[in-house]
């Protein structure tokens, strides 16, 4: 549970200078001032609608959603496809009075300047405190947000050839129309985890790769405009996209990323005589912790043991799942998607529409790079049949369990399942290629002592699990965590046995159960940020990290817990959402980040408004002082 505190901000004031915000102007309330050496939550009031414009946002909507119901519409319903196709926006555009379509234009372009003053408005407000550029900036974002581009020549190729077959219109066109083409260039060789014959698909680069998912749909954009209000451009930002399916060994065998990362960040400390800050989203937390294990082995990067300390200032760890996210288990064991829009809203509509369940799990598996997230550390972290860290007073269940079923006189529903089991489970119900994939490329343990942990050092498999290796050996290097927290998370789930004999699964989420606001239709919610759990975001940022035999060098860690606090009129939550992916669009996060790039993340004080540190120390995993 949360421990709400008065107030938006997501730290008090210390002291009584706050101006009256509503006898601002809007400028002035934009430029609203941080609180000193804590970040004063930034608010912006949404403009004023008439009733007349609130009339005319709800034609248009309502025009704009009778448009996208007849376009994702079922091939065997009244209108097909082929009509579809044919349709004339012109004509709809037509049929709507002038008078409308100029007060749409008018208030259209009133919306787009307040967002666009918006975008920028924390980075002037740092820039007048002589805030500027400091560190070079380097990106890695999270799972799925990065484009994906066809370079195949081959024949079924060369119709996609550079158009992003992820991340775009394009796929959603592609899915619709070729369904099964689209599968065959998204998936990966189900034995190699490379490109299938014939086909090649790569992570787009630069900032287009990551800025927006499809056009309007803002993912890194607003910290990009940010940083470019105090300094920052192409030379001194840069950002490193990854084929987010490919399992973390095979990024460096088919890409090469990890080495051309190491080279890229070598040159910008070169030439800008600065080090670097590392700023992750998500999975994209997960890479760094890799990269960091494998710049430092003589038999990968060769970067030695200081390397890390030479080069990197800093680490921004923004809603990282550094143990996984149990919504991860339920993808590839049974192709569900409930409560996912977090991930992207528009993939997801895409895949939940056209695809079935079956089709999505299938998919899954053969993106290795999925099966990174699922959940790490076992009945230590995620609790047994009985007992879970996070459990609440007066729980009905445990949240121990993570698989739930009513019946268990099948052989394939025999009892409740803990996250290790369930692991198990998966593997154990899974094709050879897959369950070679997993247990090839990740470990899901805990290392209890030191001992443990130096075994660890030369099995690659161990190096994105924060349980099983250690930081880099980096006493200078600090690592911001900032996440969201307070909304709810799935956290377990009831499972049936499939009963369609049509369905090539053995199990599938029993959403005939529906106990409480905290259980709907066989999803038990718990906390985090709506993606992932507050146990893996939180964990080692509260207390593993602290531990010596995990941080044998004593890096600094700085945690700042940002609650979701959503406008509802925004689509996106506005600037004080804590969800996982808008979360980078909060005006106190971008603060964050500018804060460090800019040299000055000394003045942030670590918050906590979540009970994650008591839920860490309930956590079975000791020190070995």
């Amino acid at each position: 549970m949360l421990r709400r505190r008065a107030g938006k901000d997501d730290t008090p004031s210390n002291d009584g200078n706050n101006r009256d915000l509503k006898s601002q102007t809007e400028e002035d309330k934009l430029r609203a001032e941080f609180d000193g050496a804590k970040v004063k939550q930034l608010v912006i009031q949404p403009p004023r609608r008439s009733k007349r414009r609130n009339g005319l946002i709800f034609a248009l909507g309502g025009l704009f959603g009778i448009f996208i119901a007849v376009f994702f519409a079922n091939q065997q319903e009244v209108i097909s496809l082929e009509s579809l196709l044919d349709l004339n926006l012109d004509t709809l555009i037509d049929a709507i009075p002038q008078g409308i379509m100029s007060d749409a234009k008018e208030f259209s372009q009133h919306e787009r300047d307040a967002v666009n003053y918006d975008s920028f408005a924390i980075g002037l407000h740092l820039r007048s405190q002589g805030i500027e550029a400091k560190h070079p900036v380097v990106m890695i974002p999270g799972v799925i947000s990065t484009g994906l581009e066809s370079w195949g020549t081959g024949d079924t190729s060369r119709q996609y050839f550079r158009k992003r077959l992820w991340g775009s219109w394009s796929m959603m066109r592609a899915l619709v129309m070729d369904k099964a083409e689209w599968k065959n260039h998204v998936m990966l060789d189900r034995e190699t985890g490379l490109d299938p014959p014939g086909i090649k698909l790569r992570a787009a680069q630069g900032f287009d790769a990551t800025d927006f998912f499809i056009t309007g749909y803002w993912i890194w954009n607003k910290i990009l405009e940010n940083l470019a209000t105090i300094g920052y451009d192409p030379t001194n930002a840069f950002t490193a996209a990854y084929d987010w399916r490919l399992s973390y060994p095979n990024l460096e065998v088919r890409d090469q990323y990890f080495s051309r990362l190491k080279s890229y960040i070598e040159t910008a400390v070169q030439v800008q005589g600065e080090k670097i800050t590392l700023t992750s989203h998500s999975m994209g937390s997960q890479v760094v912790l890799y990269f960091f294990k494998w710049v430092e082995s003589q038999e990968h990067g060769k970067g030695g043991k200081d390397w890390v300390n030479k080069h990197i200032d800093s680490w921004i760890n923004i809603s990282g799942c550094m143990l996984g996210a149990v919504k991860g288990l339920t993808a590839v064991l049974s192709g569900e998607m409930r409560d996912t829009a977090q991930l992207n809203a528009f993939a997801v509509y895409g895949l939940e529409k056209f695809l079935s369940k079956e089709e999505r799990a299938e998919i899954f598996r053969a993106m290795p790079g999925i099966s990174s997230m699922l959940p790490k550390g076992g009945e230590a972290v995620w609790g047994n049949a009985t007992w879970a860290p996070d459990d609440q007073p007066g729980q009905l269940m445990s949240f121990g369990n993570l698989l739930n079923f009513r019946e268990t006189n099948s052989s394939w529903t025999r009892h409740n399942l803990t996250a290790a089991e369930s692991l198990q489970y998966l593997l154990d119900q899974s094709e050879d290629w897959y369950r070679d994939q997993v247990l090839g490329s990740y470990s899901h343990g805990v290392a209890h002592t030191k001992a443990e942990v130096e075994a660890n050092e030369k099995d690659p498999r161990t190096w994105l699990n924060p349980l099983e290796t250690r930081l880099p050996y980096a006493p200078d290097l600090k690592i911001y965590c900032f996440y969201g927290v307070g909304k709810p998370t799935e956290r377990s789930y009831w499972y049936q046995e499939e009963m369609d004999p049509l369905v090539n699964l053995n199990v599938s989420i029993d959403t005939t159960v529906t106990i409480d606001e905290k259980v709907d239709h066989g999803v038990n919610m718990g906390e985090g940020d709506g993606t992932v759990n507050l146990l893996s975001t939180g964990y080692m940022c509260a207390k593993g990290w602290r531990m010596k035999r995990y941080n044998p060098a004593g890096s600094k860690i700085k945690v700042f817990e940002m609650p979701h606090e959503p406008d509802r009129f925004s689509p996106r939550g506005g600037p004080n959402t804590g969800d996982h992916v808008d979360i980078l669009g909060r005006a106190s996060l971008n603060d964050l980040i500018l804060r460090v790039a800019g040299g000055r993340g000394d003045e942030i004080e670590e918050t906590f408004v979540s009970n994650i540190r008591e839920y860490a120390d309930r956590v079975k995993i000791f020190d070995d002082k």
